[in-house]
């Protein structure tokens, strides 16, 4: 989106008051829309939006091309905001009112947070409690249908102000939550509790680089790494998840902007994609439209507003959101200069309001979903997923000696210190809604019954008092330093310039170490550099929490406690703080070249931690299952996977043969534990020289001296590589599982016969 807090709240303070409003269902047993096939439950959902765009006059269908529409009063339809946030919960925005039985709703932790989890199920579930939650809200007329979530863009870069929205840098990773998510938000069903959007299509991860902004950067992608990494969660969304919703970005790839760019939008999204159904719309980001025109500051890719608007419509575009910072769209006026046609305005009605049509707006008040109210929001079990969450995604990056969890008793005082111990609010992150609470590290700490002595801490100071901080420090048993970064820090519109410890943290840590203390460090935020403080005396553990939610202080609590125990991974690389003057954020390459190093895991060699890290408080040992084939005959397999589903047409899903393994806690405390699959060999036209994520699986409770058993699934895709056309091959050679991070064991497997093009790649323009 294009706004800071205090931009959206002066944008929603000067919308009409009908756009504000939340959703009025249209009337079907009177009025005007009484005899209408689009009130005709049993008709298809093409034919009830088909009769609705005819009955429409032009005039109308040109005003509500927006995202603040404001509907057909002689068809008795009421005001319409398309623009509603829900990233990790029913969020504040301008589509959203809050108050009375309604002035709290479940915030989750960020993306981030639950990407380190690898758990799937977790995802879906949270999906589910976000849309039941989202749809009583718009029952009692305070929300609308459409929520602008997820964010699926791989964190491909540190700075990037908005990756804490992410679920990480993996596109498998990536794609995967976005499945879980996706499937969570809009139901299994015909009809959807809320409309997804996954967002921001395509190669967007930069807000402000110098000069280059979000609003004319010109991505400069090759055509290889673009469909290796930037398009497969978009192509999970659409492809194969059929979300409702897409959103076109800022930036421009490879000198087209991303909402007027016809390759992007209908060549791979809707002809290659599949993702035909009417029911399915595009929607600019904000003002995105209009940086795509003169405006200053823009792609100056067309030479009006008008033109930009035709441009941007006839690729693709159905929805034109605007906001404060630029000028509402005046589609009339573009259709009456002949910028776009009458078919392409015809079109986007029919998907936008099909769309609204699979989410029950015109079924009546007994209709699938319609009953969700307040009694729906905050419940006990979305409380407990919610803590849940925040539990699975913390990392444990260090623990020398064992030093984690702390044994409570009597005894016991601690020394809480730092910019977030006390602070709830910092937890939240970005697009956050209001929680039914907020528990913070000392709350939940008092909570248990231990002796805190509070000080708080500098968050972005390039110095700070310690004076107060090392007295409380020297009469505790344990330092507790709650540190990192925040979203007033990394946000959108906002990307930083350095991932290193803010210097009045670090100065208060290496202070704090000096007591003689042992000290747990607890990081929030994304990326800071933790190499000053890895080898500090006394600093024994430290963990990493992300954005983890209204309950992230008692999960903190509870697994430095022992009461839960750590088991997420990284779903990051951790760079140095020299990684920003090795890689120019513009620069969207993935692999290494000359002095450039490289970007995530794949690529880039000297991680302080690298992706997949995560320690627990016991041990493991992984057994693949030694009967797993050593030969596959690639012909065979595809013939096999046509017998087993019918079809060829999307030959990456096929299903490669599972692998089974045993887990065995060989340590003392039940644990929870992420089997992470990477793939790596000698196959294609020269060795492959990276491992790839290629299968994961979170096991859970994993009792002591007792093994677990699973199966690692994978599809063709998982084992295909991407050449440099953009086709997905399947290649002849030797493949080698690693299993877990660093590698435990691993399973060598060849493929036999000839290569394969599981998905022919279409040809970019020149």
């Amino acid at each position: 989106m294009a706004l800071s807090f205090a931009g959206l709240l002066i944008a929603v303070l000067a919308l009409p008051p009908s756009a504000n409003a939340g959703v009025k269902y249209p009337e079907c047993k009177s009025g005007p829309l009484k005899s209408n096939v689009v009130c005709d439950t049993k008709a298809s959902p093409e034919a009830r939006a088909s009769a609705l765009v005819a009955a429409m006059s032009n005039s109308d269908k040109l005003a509500n091309l927006v995202n603040n529409s404001p509907g057909f009063s002689k068809l008795g339809m009421s005001a319409y905001q398309w623009w509603n946030e829900a990233l990790h919960g029913v969020a504040h925005n301008r589509g959203i009112s809050w108050g009375g039985q309604f002035s709290a709703a479940t915030q989750f932790p960020q993306a981030i947070t639950t990407g380190a989890s690898f758990d799937d199920d977790l995802v879906g579930q949270m999906g589910i409690i976000i849309s039941t939650e989202a749809r009583a809200f718009a029952n009692a007329g305070r929300a609308h249908l459409d929520f602008w979530t997820p964010d699926v863009n791989p964190f491909r870069d540190p700075r990037w102000g908005r990756g804490h929205e992410t679920p990480g840098e993996d596109p498998f990773r990536n794609s995967k939550w976005a499945e879980a998510f996706v499937r969570g938000m809009q139901g299994t069903g015909p009809t959807h509790r809320v409309v997804a959007t996954c967002k921001h299509f395509a190669a967007y991860d930069l807000e402000n680089a110098g000069s280059t902004t979000r609003f004319n950067f010109n991505a400069k992608v090759s055509t290889q790494d673009l469909v290796e990494y930037y398009l497969p969660p978009f192509r999970q969304c659409a492809r194969d998840s059929k979300v409702g919703s897409i959103m076109c970005s800022y930036n421009a790839v490879n000198g087209v902007p991303a909402c007027a760019n016809e390759y992007l939008m209908d060549t791979i999204l809707r002809k290659h994609w599949n993702w035909t159904d009417d029911n399915q719309y595009v929607v600019s980001d904000c003002d995105a439209v209009y940086y795509l025109g003169n405006a200053n500051g823009g792609h100056r890719y067309k030479s009006s507003y008008s033109a930009a608007i035709g441009a941007a419509l006839e690729a693709g575009c159905d929805n034109m959101c605007w906001a404060t910072d630029g000028t509402q769209p005046n589609a009339a006026s573009a259709f009456n200069s002949k910028a776009f046609s009458q078919a392409t305005l015809d079109k986007a009605m029919l998907r936008q309001y099909q769309g609204l049509i699979r989410a029950g707006y015109f079924d009546g008040p007994d209709s699938l979903y319609r009953s969700l109210g307040a009694a729906d929001v905050n419940t006990p079990f979305a409380r407990e997923t919610a803590l849940r969450a925040a539990q699975e995604g913390i990392v444990l990056l260090k623990n020398d000696d064992g030093f984690l969890p702390i044994a409570q008793n009597s005894s016991l005082s601690v020394a809480m210190i730092g910019f977030w111990a006390n602070a709830a609010d910092k937890m939240l992150g970005g697009y956050s809604g209001s929680p039914p609470f907020k528990h913070d590290p000392v709350t939940a700490a008092k909570a248990m019954g231990i002796t805190v002595t509070y000080v708080n801490g500098p968050l972005t100071q390039s110095s700070a008092d310690s004076s107060a901080a090392v007295s409380a420090a020297q009469k505790s048993n344990v330092i507790l330093f709650f540190g990192g970064i925040d979203n007033t820090v990394e946000k959108e519109s906002q990307d930083r310039t350095s991932i290193s410890w803010p210097a009045g943290q670090l100065s208060m840590i290496q202070k704090l170490a000096a007591v003689g203390k042992p000290v747990v460090v607890i990081k929030m935020g994304t990326h800071v550099d933790d190499t000053p403080i890895l080898s500090l005396p006394n600093v024994k553990s430290i963990l990493w929490v992300g954005y983890p939610g209204q309950d992230g202080g008692t999960a903190v609590m509870n697994i430095i406690a022992g009461l839960a125990a750590p088991a997420g991974r990284l779903p990051i690389t951790m760079y140095p703080s020299s990684y920003t003057s090795q890689a120019p954020q513009t620069n969207m390459a993935l692999r290494p070249s000359g002095t450039y190093p490289g970007r995530t895991y794949r690529w880039y060699k000297d991680p302080v931690f690298p992706f997949g890290h995560g320690l627990h408080y016991t041990t493991f040992s992984i057994s693949p299952d030694t009967a797993y084939p050593a030969k596959f005959s690639i012909q065979d397999v595809l013939a096999d996977c046509t017998k087993v589903t019918g079809r060829t047409y999307y030959m990456d899903l096929c299903p490669f043969p599972s692998i089974p393994i045993t887990v065995t806690n060989t340590g003392s405390r039940t644990s929870d534990f992420v089997v992470l699959g990477f793939l790596t060999g000698m196959y294609g036209p020269a060795p492959y020289p990276i491992k790839t994520l290629a299968t994961y699986k979170r096991l859970f409770n994993v009792t002591a001296s007792q093994p677990g058993t699973a199966k690692l699934d994978w599809n063709l895709g998982s084992l295909a590589r991407v050449d440099e056309k953009g086709n997905t091959v399947l290649y002849p050679g030797t493949y080698t599982l690693l299993l877990d991070q660093p590698t435990k064991v691993n399973v060598t497997f060849v493929l036999e016969g000839r290569e394969e093009v599981l998905d022919k790649w279409p040809e970019p323009p020149s």
